[in-house]
């Protein structure tokens, strides 16, 4: 197949290496009528001739399959806004997939919140390539619809957004970042005026009011003005202010860690954090903590790491050990680059260095809210009293609410699920104590309605020193936890399956197990666990609650079943939405009488190897083991 591009331009410099195009294509043939015509729109409104050269090149090499690849998919506003590699295309982030994802977002805020233009949107970015002239571009856009832009004059940490949603009274939200993800990613992440991200059906209006609007300005690309703007506004100063007098507030014992030997190692992972960090050791009146200088600043190649990810355990976490060792400090806390996710490891005996699971984390960082609730108001009814964990997260909080009389709700993965119900809940009366998902995520109270790895640090700073003028570690007082609740063992993996067909064919099989809808195993070896409950929220069964019908939402659009068996343990079956994984995540949830942690285990791995062997069939479903 033959692909021929003749274009005839002059250009002209409007800032930077950003160049506007003066006169139209003559042509484009790939012999795909609709690949020429998004090729062509491509040409027509892109204005960063980087760009425009790689596209020319894949052109010039007959890369079609490729060329297919960029223009014939876009990236889709989910919940999550949107997020992907970084390049040129429709399906990639680039400035012109910015500006229309912008148009789109205020064309429905405009249509659905009142007063917008009062009210205002707020926007932050992190330290990724490209992402200040993403959060720039997205200003511009506001501007030029007279929307009041606050935007921070600098990198800061993703829970600032929510938080300043909330402070300022936004219409909503906007933050530049892709997390934890590679170096080539960055994402577009929206919050609701309520504070959380966003939900449905809020992400299918925004796609659609993104698809009718795709045509840029010529004025969207014009960013230098936007600082003189007289609706533009740095939140900087006064977030800061009032952030830290919050977490000062929030602190409940002062200068505690002045009392101990603790040395806390930090590092930011190349993001964000560590400015925002060091000012909350200092507002808490802690010793300032010891930073792993190679990843102290913002760094968009991620030099030091092979994945920026604190949760990929010693691999990510080898500068910072070795930090810690070498100024005598036994804790090390880490930040994901945006700061919204904390990691912590302590040094145990031998030297050895244990990293807690986000599960142990959850577990240390319910029972130190509990704690503090307790102390500061005695006479309070805990039955008012809510904590959350994702399906995927441990039940620990579950057995503790039991025992201590505090609420526990489930939700569906991710914060932007207890975010929203933490709001349901805080306009019925209720107090918001903690929630957390097992992908070290966590909510300390309901100041930030999202994840805040900035908070939850402080906490876990201040639960270590409070511990250890007990004479405890953080280690043992887990084991405290365990031994009063229950043990909670987990195990998580993976398997690798690129077929859709496969993964629909093996879910299929387990909610028709007799021949029959909604007919699900009833055990595994052959009776000897027997399952008690059965959830399915892709068509929204749950044999626990009247009549089968499932409380938590539902979605067609992903696989995800949960089995209880008799004898405690839960396990999820879940499809990943942007990789090709069967996940499956199981805990076994013991008694407070049974303590053989041995045996517990043993029957974890029994069971666990069932269920995979039975449920998932990885050699007749040619199903790939994760490497690791």
């Amino acid at each position: 197949m033959t692909i021929s591009l003749d274009i005839s331009r002059k250009s002209s410099k409007i800032e930077g290496n950003f160049e506007k195009k003066m006169a139209p294509l003559s042509s484009v043939n790939t012999g795909n009528a609709e690949l020429d015509e998004k090729i062509t729109e491509w040409f027509k409104w892109n204005k960063d001739s980087n760009a425009d050269a790689k596209i020319q090149s894949l052109i010039n090499n007959n890369d079609t399959a490729s060329l297919s690849k960029l223009f014939l998919k876009r990236l889709e506003f989910g919940t999550a806004g949107i997020r992907g590699q970084m390049g040129p295309g429709f399906n990639q982030m680039n400035d012109l997939v910015i500006i229309q994802t912008s148009q789109g977002l205020a064309k429905y805020l405009l249509n659905t919140i009142g007063n917008l233009e009062i009210k205002g949107v707020i926007l932050g970015y992190d330290g990724r390539h490209n992402s200040k002239r993403f959060a720039e571009l997205t200003a511009s856009i506001f501007l030029n619809k007279q929307i009041k832009v606050y935007m921070f004059s600098k990198v800061c940490p993703t829970p600032f957004i929510p938080y300043g949603v909330l402070k300022y009274k936004c219409g909503a939200g906007v933050m530049i970042t892709a997390s934890h993800n590679p170096k080539e990613d960055n994402g577009y992440k929206v919050y609701w005026e309520n504070g959380a991200q966003i939900i449905s059906p809020h992400d299918k209006g925004i796609q659609k009011c993104i698809l009718e609007n795709l045509e840029p300005l010529d004025s969207s690309w014009n960013t230098k003005e936007i600082y003189q703007h007289s609706l533009f506004n740095d939140p900087l100063n006064e977030v800061l202010k009032d952030y830290y007098n919050d977490l000062k507030d929030d602190v409940l014992y002062p200068n505690i860690n002045e009392k101990t030997n603790i040395k806390f190692t930090y590092t930011a992972m190349h993001g964000v954090g560590f400015d925002y960090m060091s000012r909350a050791f200092e507002t808490a009146s802690f010793k300032p903590f010891i930073v792993v200088e190679e990843q102290k600043d913002p760094d968009p190649e991620f030099s030091t790491v092979k994945f920026p990810n604190p949760e990929e355990g010693k691999s990510a976490l080898n500068l910072s050990i070795e930090t810690a060792n070498r100024n005598g400090s036994t804790i090390i806390l880490a930040n994901d680059p945006d700061a919204d996710r904390l990691a912590c490891a302590v040094k145990g005996e031998n030297n050895e260095w244990q990293i807690f699971t986000g599960n142990e984390l959850g577990a240390l960082l319910g029972w130190w809210m509990m704690h503090v609730y307790k102390v500061r108001y005695p006479g309070n009814n805990l039955a008012e009293a809510y904590m959350m964990a994702s399906t995927v997260s441990s039940k620990i909080l579950q057995s503790m609410g039991k025992k201590e009389g505090f609420q526990f709700e489930e939700t569906l993965t991710g914060f932007k699920w207890m975010g929203n119900k933490s709001i349901d809940l805080m306009m019925e009366g209720k107090h918001i104590l903690f929630a957390f998902e097992e992908a070290i995520g966590f909510m300390c109270g309901s100041r930030v309605l999202d994840k805040d790895g900035i908070s939850a640090g402080i906490r876990i700073a201040e639960m270590a020193a409070y511990l250890e003028t007990m004479n405890l570690t953080l280690r043992e007082k887990l084991n405290e936890i365990y031994t009063e609740y229950g043990q909670h063992i987990s195990e998580n993996s993976y398997w690798i399956c690129h077929e859709q067909e496969t993964i629909k064919s093996i879910f299929e099989r387990l909610r028709n197990y007799s021949g029959k809808p909604n007919t699900y195993p009833t055990s595994i070896l052959s009776g000897k666990y027997p399952v008690v409950g059965v959830r399915d929220l892709t068509t929204g069964y749950d044999n626990s609650k009247p009549d089968d019908k499932a409380i938590l939402p539902t979605s067609k659009s992903s696989q995800m079943i949960t089995f209880s068996f008799k004898n405690g343990l839960v396990t999820t079956l879940r499809t990943s939405g942007t990789e090709p994984k069967i996940k499956y995540y199981s805990e076994l949830c013991a008694t407070p009488d049974q303590q053989d942690l041995k045996a517990l285990r043993s029957t974890l791995k029994e069971m666990v190897d069932a269920i995979v062997t039975e449920f998932l069939q990885p050699e007749l479903n040619c199903l790939i083991p994760r490497s690791d």
